[in-house]
């Protein structure tokens, strides 16, 4: 059976299209027009931020913001050991050192515990990465921070719209990054931004951002930069996603509430977490299976149902670039949640009658896999 119900899918059904044919008409397709700095100042106040600069990726708004910061081959930069690669590889750009923590049992995020535990003097940063939509425990990292005289980089990528004690996702680092590409909460096919409320890091990072061009004397580049500039085209379809932020989230979280009731008490079956003071916008409805078997006879069975899942990131360390990294005790919780975690389809698409066929299937193949062998023949 073909895919019916795939992980994700961009919802463009507001002004993306008229603003995209409002770019082609005026011919500003590239770095330039009225849409990029129209889509920064929407971020920007969404997450309650002075600054925000649009870049052409996520991946390139972490390498960027860790730029602008200072990051040096001597330093060290801790991060959780469970998240997407492009987190520890833009530390591995600027030549630092990547010092993995563990993550927490409760909210799967980076453990605050664990970022302590590894703080050496040459740790110079934090980048706390808030998981699947799920905030982490900000004030007792802020705090680390602050004693120690570290900056903190937020990894939003996968959480706009999330709050942390009645504050956004984003609102709380020296910086944070956001990632726009085709399966996040807001989209503009690939993107990028950083946010700060730091007046001379924001434009650092604008310098940078633009090949390192002085903004008052055309082609001088007084410093080493880079091409990361988002494109109009991509703002343009970012802005209008953000016009209806709102309701992009209210749909994450009706997905959720609807999961929510139809698996609770599954047997064999972990939801994701809620840990106050955080809200999640639950990115993905993520879910964990008993075991790593269970979890792949999960996803094989849904797969034969036409339901699209994916398995949790890989722990960091497990890639061959990254062994030799620093790690706290080899990161187990990182390494027991990756390898029984799920993610389930969790977009605007999906009706209550989709989400009941898929929570039903995901009750039934784990039943047959509770089944005794002769019954479920």
């Amino acid at each position: 059976m073909g895919v019916k119900y795939p992980v994700a899918v961009p919802d463009l059904s507001g002004s993306e299209k008229a603003y995209v044919n409002e770019c082609l008409d005026s011919t500003w397709v590239s770095s330039r027009g009225r849409f990029i700095a129209d889509f920064e100042a929407a971020v920007a106040r969404a997450t309650d931020r002075r600054h925000a600069v649009a870049t052409c990726n996520g991946t390139v708004a972490l390498h960027l913001a860790l730029a602008g910061l200072g990051l040096k081959p001597s330093d060290e930069v801790i991060l959780p050991a469970l998240t997407y690669i492009a987190t520890a590889n833009a530390v591995a750009y600027c030549g630092a050192k990547v010092v993995l923590a563990d993550s927490d049992p409760r909210t799967w995020c980076v453990s605050p515990k664990s970022i302590e535990r590894l703080i050496t003097p040459r740790t110079r940063g934090v980048i706390p990465v808030h998981l699947y939509g799920h905030p982490c425990d900000m004030a007792p990292i802020l705090e680390l921070a602050r004693r120690h005289k570290l900056w903190v980089l937020e990894d939003t990528a996968e959480a706009q719209g999330a709050t942390y004690d009645g504050r956004p996702a984003g609102s709380f680092g020296d910086a944070a990054m956001f990632s726009f590409f085709g399966n996040k909460v807001i989209t503009t096919g690939e993107g990028g931004m950083v946010v700060t409320d730091d007046d001379t890091l924001a434009e650092r990072l604008r310098l940078l951002r633009g090949q390192g061009m002085d903004p008052k004397r055309q082609y001088w580049h007084p410093i080493l930069g880079y091409n990361y500039r988002m494109t109009n085209v991509a703002a343009a379809i970012g802005l209008a996603q953000m016009e209806r932020f709102e309701h992009l989230v209210g749909e994450r979280l009706r997905v959720a509430g609807h999961y929510g009731r139809k698996l609770a008490r599954v047997p064999g079956l972990t939801l994701p977490p809620e840990v106050k003071p955080a809200k999640s916008v639950y990115w993905l409805y993520s879910v964990l299976a008993a075991d790593a078997a269970r979890r792949d006879a999960l996803m094989a069975g849904l797969a034969k149902a036409g339901v699209e899942t994916r398995p949790f990131f890989h722990p960091i360390h497990h890639f061959p670039m990254y062994t030799g990294c620093a790690t706290d005790g080899g990161c187990p919780v990182a390494v027991d949640l990756a390898r029984r975690g799920i993610n389930l389809p969790t977009s605007t698409y999906l009706k209550d009658s989709d989400l009941d066929f898929i929570a039903g299937a995901v009750r039934d193949v784990l039943a047959r896999l509770e089944m005794p062998a002769e019954r479920a023949a």
